[in-house]
């Protein structure tokens, strides 16, 4: 019995550095902000922020690269594909629909025709201009 005892350390003692040997060494980490970086230069990002009469404020970032819409809007983040065949510039997607159609931006809900967001960008007024009368 003594004999056995003595024999199972010596002979775990090999199978132990065996099994350490084999292990890979460690690959080099590539840290995700770089990736993220790299990622983010390659696609061209228009961002505008609109805010509407009720103080409202609708964060827009476009992807011309990917054709998507990424906005946040009340702490939600929704992202939609652009829509090629309606006019100017609109993306949706089965629920929402945003449109930026000659300066009114919308942000509505499809299903109850619920605008969730309008603003109208203003345009220059020309009341600033003095004309001369004759």
């Amino acid at each position: 019995m003594e004999k056995s005892l003595k024999i199972i350390p010596i002979a775990l003692i090999p199978l132990i550095m065996l099994c350490a040997c084999k292990h890979q060494a460690k690959e080099e980490e590539v840290p995700m902000e770089a990736t993220a970086e790299v990622k983010k230069n390659t696609d061209y990002i228009k961002k505008e922020v609109y805010t509407d009469d009720f103080g409202d404020q609708l964060e827009v970032a476009i992807n011309e690269t990917h054709n998507t819409v990424i906005i946040r809007l009340n702490g939600k983040t929704y992202e939609l594909k652009k829509n090629e065949e309606l006019p100017e510039f609109t993306a949706g997607d089965a629920v929402y629909q945003f449109s930026d159609i000659r300066g009114e931006v919308t942000f509505l809900k499809k299903d109850y025709n619920m605008v969730l967001f309008h603003h109208k960008k203003n345009k220059p007024s020309s009341s600033d201009t003095k004309m001369a009368s004759y």
